[in-house]
């Protein structure tokens, strides 16, 4: 991850300082860095050990920190892992546009590494996600929104970029179509269960340990699965507070909401959803060779569940 953080401050020098100021602010700003550390961990379980992939880890670091960029903009959000998002600090029009820039150099890495399979892999990538995004900003203030919607929405928006990143190191290992596929299934079985877990830890979490506020996505007017699970279960009465409160984008009844989310099993029925998915990617990593790093992917799948942050 040193030698992934130093292309990235490598990559990141451009001749607009505003452009490497707020490259710089949201990439230090921290995060798990999971899907950088996914790529560099199933090229060391598939014994893939040359310098391509620090370059496309930091690649697959910066597409996801240019939808970041993006997402905070179309959100409106002010806070992301503890301190005033980009655009809050520096305004919308530079945050979409530094996130271009972080798109547009992520392609230029990519085709330094000479594969046309890694640029594919990647450009659907891309494409998907821009789906994902559009899809859930279609699904705003839907309170009808069901299960398999709002999986779908994830599974483009979050896991697929987790899906890229194990693919791409199958890839660069030169592994079976078998190995490649397993790599992809546990990458989005991963970036599911992650996306879920940060779903229900919205209404079950510590606002100091998540670094945004609670309740954002019900300002937001997303059904996420807590919610529609809560709407399925509850009674009507519960149902049509939850319902008003996405269809109007309010979290003035928040405490009252939390209390449903309980009440119902939603956050339990979530969080299995969630467990479901990390068994799905645990069984994947059965076509990878045996060694510790392999273990180390299985360990984050399983550890996955007990996150708060």
């Amino acid at each position: 991850m040193r030698a992934v953080d130093q292309v990235i401050a490598d990559r990141l020098a451009s001749g607009v300082p505003l452009v490497g100021q707020i490259s710089h602010y949201i990439i230090a700003a921290g995060g798990k860095r999971l899907r950088p550390a996914l790529l560099l961990m199933v090229s060391g379980a598939l014994g893939y050990a040359q310098a391509h992939r620090f370059s496309l880890a930091a690649v697959v670091e910066f597409i996801h920190t240019a939808t970041l960029l993006h997402d905070d903009v179309v959100d409106d959000s002010t806070l992301r892992r503890g301190r005033p998002t980009a655009n809050e600090t520096f305004g919308n029009p530079a945050s979409v546009l530094v996130g271009d820039f972080l798109y547009s150099r992520a392609f230029q890495m990519m085709v330094e590494v000479g594969q046309m399979r890694i640029m594919e892999i990647l450009a659907e990538a891309t494409n998907i996600i821009s789906e994902g995004e559009v899809l859930q900003l279609m699904n705003m203030h839907d309170a009808s929104l069901s299960a398999e919607g709002y999986l779908l929405v994830i599974r483009s928006k979050t896991a697929k970029l987790f899906e890229a990143s194990a693919r791409l190191a199958a890839v660069l290992a030169g592994s079976s179509a078998e190995v490649e596929q397993a790599c992809a299934t546990y990458g989005q079985a991963l970036g599911t269960a992650f996306q879920i877990i940060d779903d229900v830890l919205d209404y079950d979490g510590d606002p100091a340990e998540l670094g945004k506020n609670l309740g954002d996505d019900l300002r937001e007017g997303k059904a996420t699965l807590p919610l529609i699970i809560a709407m399925q279960q509850g009674t009507p009465e519960q149902a049509a507070i939850v319902r008003h409160a996405i269809e109007n984008g309010s979290a003035d009844r928040l405490e009252q909401i939390v209390t449903i989310v309980r009440e119902t099993g939603a956050l339990l029925a979530a969080r299995d959803a969630a467990a479901a998915e990390a068994q799905r990617a645990m069984t994947a990593l059965t076509q990878l060779p045996t060694n510790d790093y392999s273990a180390c992917l299985l360990q984050l799948a399983a550890q996955l569940l007990e996150r708060r942050a």
